[in-house]
């Protein structure tokens, strides 16, 4: 038999594996990483294969010394090459103008990774004010006569923590139990806050209103316009700055809930879309996700007193005073009878209610009535973001309400 020549064989061995730049050294680098993360104990010899592998060239050019394991984030290439970033960017139906590499930035919470060119924190302010503008906007030229309480519930159900973290559950997008660089980009990653552990408790030292020592003091609606957030809770106040870096260092590794991670992915995903893909991406984005969400406002309503509203309500606007009417009755002396009373201001009825007594009839019809008038809505609304659109029809300024009614 004849000897088979293998200098060639192994010639085009060389060759390709030059061609590929490295290739199969990467996929025994990779399937070295993937067996040192699945076991807790790697053999010796994996550490000594791994040091006799050539230099590859740094990851992040920020940080070119760490390597992959020791990296608080995956690494920015590896966002190519993740199947789960990929079916999420198609399953949100996501511009193609928002890289994989954004996407897996806007995963990465500040807890996770304190680098600001790697987390999501610059993204998720960014989308957190353009959420709470088009929601404000869209709510307060829909329904102009809404109270500023009902706003701020309605404000909290559109874009609330605890609704962007359901959201985000229901897009598909999961946590890692510890973040790492070895670990897929499509997961969400974020320092999980200990069982039991307060979020930041040392950094809260109340809030930024005024005189909030000053219990016996009211707290009215403007003040909550003026001093607290968007959702009408008050704001937290940090630490005087002098003890500012001394609580960071100290308080920097306690991490966030799942709730806080997931609320701020969304706002960042927000944000990442606005950047890359404009405007109008962004307005078609924000409709599609949460615009589309059903909320019924009048369920927010909570009267404790609707006969005084309204009859407040009708000295304001000049209307005759309201007067309870029994439109129909049955079975008034059986165990169960059945009241209908109506309110009317003059010839024109307010509202109609129903009940077991005539008290509970009268209650719920002014509640009708208050919730007929809080819940207007003009035809054709248009906000006032629809004029950046281009060839946008001239303004018409919406319906300015005088509000509700102050007790």
């Amino acid at each position: 038999m004849k000897r088979l020549q293998l200098q060639r064989w192994s010639g085009s061995v060389l060759s390709a594996q030059a061609r590929t730049g490295g290739r199969l050294q990467q996929r025994l680098y990779t399937a070295i990483r993937h067996q040192s993360t699945a076991s807790p104990a790697a053999p010796a010899g994996h550490d000594q294969l791994i040091r006799e592998q050539p230099q590859a060239p740094s990851i992040r050019p920020s940080r070119p010394s760490q390597s992959r394991y020791n990296l608080p984030s995956p690494p920015v290439e590896a966002a190519r090459e993740s199947a789960k970033l990929a079916s999420l960017h198609a399953r949100l139906y996501l511009p193609s103008r928002l890289p994989l590499e954004t996407l897996a930035r806007s995963l990465v919470d500040a807890s996770a990774d304190p680098d600001p060119n790697f987390n999501n924190e610059s993204l998720a302010t960014l989308g957190h004010d353009l959420l709470t503008q088009y929601t404000s906007e869209y709510l307060v030229c829909t329904y102009p006569r809404l109270p500023l309480t009902v706003v701020f519930a309605a404000m909290y159900a559109y874009v609330g923590p605890k609704t962007l973290a359901a959201m985000a559950k229901e897009w598909g997008v999961e946590s890692v139990a510890a973040p790492g660089g070895e670990v897929d980009p499509g997961y969400l990653q974020f320092r999980r806050l200990p069982p039991g552990a307060e979020v930041n408790p040392e950094l809260i030292t109340g809030t930024e209103r005024p005189h909030e020592e000053e219990t016996h003091w009211r707290k009215s609606v403007t003040s909550r316009v003026v001093y607290d957030n968007e959702y009408g809770d008050p704001v937290k106040a940090g630490v005087p700055p002098s003890e500012l870096p001394e609580r960071e260092a100290k308080n920097n590794n306690l991490g966030v809930s799942h709730e806080q991670a997931s609320s701020t992915f969304v706002h960042a995903l927000m944000g990442a879309v606005y950047l890359h893909a404009g405007r109008p991406a962004a307005k078609r984005f924000f409709e599609q996700h949460f615009l589309s969400r059903h909320l019924n406002i009048s369920d927010l309503f909570n009267f404790s007193s609707p006969a005084r509203d309204l009859a407040r309500l009708c000295a304001r606007e000049n209307f005759d005073a309201p007067v309870a009417r029994i439109i129909s009755e049955t079975g008034r002396k059986s165990r169960s009878p059945v009241f209908v009373v109506g309110i009317y201001s003059g010839a024109d009825k307010l509202g109609e209610g129903a009940g077991a007594s005539l008290l509970e009839a009268r209650f719920r019809a002014c509640v009708a009535s208050l919730k007929g008038w809080y819940l207007y809505s003009p035809l054709n609304v248009r906000v006032p973001s629809s004029m950046e659109e281009e060839g946008a029809a001239p303004w018409k300024p919406v319906h300015v309400d005088l509000g509700e009614v102050i007790i």
